[in-house]
C-alpha cells in the first residue's frame, strides 16, 4: 500500500536515505534504446551535472550515484535544520540558481533576488525547500524531463510520478547503500571493473583519486554537497571495500564469499557473509528502510504498521 512519503522521510527531520527515480515503462530514455535505435547517453552527463548544482543548493550531501539506462539511483544525507539557518541572502542566491530567470543578462537576475529578498514570507517558504526531500528530487529530476522532451520534440512525463525512497537508519546501513549503489553496473553485468562504471560516483572518486593520489589517506567525504563527513573510513579504504564487495556479488557468483576481505570489513560488519548480505538485500531485502531490527520496529511504530518488510532480514544481521 502507498504511503505518504513524510512518514519515511519526516519535514524538518534530519535524516539519510536511498532514493531511486525510474523513467516512465522502464524505457531506455537515459541510454541505448535497441528498439528505435537511439541512443540516450549524452542525458547521463546532464543528470550527472544536475546532481552537483542540487548538491551546492540544498541543505545536502550526495554520498553516492548511478545514473543508469532506465533509473537513477542516488544516497544522500539531509538537514532542515543548517537550512534553517542560512542568511536571507544566501537563500536567495540558491534559489537562483536552481530556477534562474528565462533571460540570461544579469539585471534579470538582480531584479528577481531583489524581489525575492523583499518577501519574507516567499524567502521562508524557499527556505523549507532548501532542505525537502521532495522538492530536491523535484528539482533534480523535472529539468531534465524537460530538456529531454524538447530534444524528442513530444511532451508528457519522463520520470514516473513517485520515486523510491528508503530511510538509512544508521552508519552501516549509509555504507551498504552507497556500495550498492556503486556497484550497480557491475551488478548488471554492464562492466567488470569499477573505473569503467561510467556516470556513478565510484567512477568519479577513482577519477579523483588519480588526480590526487594524497586524497586516498583522507577521510571519506561526500561525493557533492559538504553537509556532513561520511562514515568513518578513508577513501582508499571505501574503493578496496566496494571492490571486493562487487567480486563477491557479481554475475554468477551469488551467495558466493570471495577470499582476501579487506581488513576495514572487520571494523564495518561481524562478518564477511553478513556484509555481502547487507548490501545485496537493497535489491529486494529492504523496503521503506535499512537498519537494525530495533531501528525497523521503531519505525514501523511510528507509521502505525504492526510489522515492516526487513525486520527479520534484520534480526538475522544485528
Amino acid at each position: 500500500m502507498t504511503r505518504p512519503r513524510a512518514q519515511i522521510a519526516p519535514p524538518n527531520v534530519a535524516g539519510a536515505y536511498h532514493c531511486v527515480q525510474r523513467c516512465v515503462r522502464r524505457a531506455f530514455l537515459c541510454g541505448a534504446d535497441d528498439y528505435s535505435g537511439r541512443n540516450f547517453e549524452h542525458r547521463k552527463e546532464w543528470i550527472e551535472t544536475r546532481i552537483r548544482l542540487v548538491a551546492t543548493c540544498f541543505a545536502v550531501s550526495v554520498h553516492a550515484y548511478a545514473v543508469m539506462s532506465n533509473h537513477l539511483h542516488l544516497v544522500l544525507s539531509l538537514d532542515p535544520q543548517t537550512a534553517s539557518m542560512w542568511n536571507d541572502d544566501d537563500v536567495a542566491d540558491r534559489w537562483l540558481r536552481l530556477f534562474p530567470p528565462r533571460t540570461s543578462d544579469e539585471a534579470a537576475a538582480q531584479e528577481k533576488r531583489q524581489r525575492l529578498l523583499a518577501d519574507p514570507v516567499r524567502l521562508d517558504v524557499v527556505r523549507r525547500r532548501l532542505g525537502s526531500l521532495s522538492w530536491l528530487m523535484r528539482c533534480l529530476v523535472e529539468p531534465i524531463a524537460r530538456r529531454a522532451n524538447r530534444e524528442d520534440g513530444c511532451k508528457g512525463r519522463f520520470w514516473e510520478g513517485r520515486y523510491k525512497c528508503q530511510a538509512l537508519c544508521d552508519e552501516r546501513s549509509l555504507l551498504a547503500a552507497m556500495a550498492y549503489v556503486d556497484l550497480n553496473p557491475i551488478r548488471a553485468g554492464i562492466v567488470v571493473r569499477l573505473e569503467t562504471s561510467a556516470h556513478t560516483s565510484a567512477a568519479q572518486r577513482i577519477v579523483d583519486a588519480r588526480s590526487q593520489p594524497a586524497a586516498l589517506a583522507e577521510p571519506l567525504r561526500p561525493i557533492a554537497g559538504n553537509l556532513r563527513p561520511n562514515v568513518g573510513l578513508s577513501a582508499a579504504d571505501y574503493l578496496q571495500l566496494l571492490d571486493w564487495t562487487g567480486r563477491t556479488l557479481a554475475p554468477g557468483k551469488r551467495g558466493r564469499i570471495a577470499e582476501n576481505a579487506p581488513a576495514v570489513l572487520s571494523v564495518i560488519d561481524r562478518s564477511a557473509h553478513r556484509w555481502a548480505m547487507r548490501v545485496a538485500a537493497f535489491g529486494s531485502g529492504w523496503a521503506r528502510a535499512a537498519g537494525s531490527a530495533q531501528d525497523l520496529i521503531a519505525l514501523a511504530e511510528r507509521i502505525g504498521q504492526r510489522w515492516l518488510k526487513g525486520v527479520r532480514l534484520a534480526t538475522l544481521l544485528d
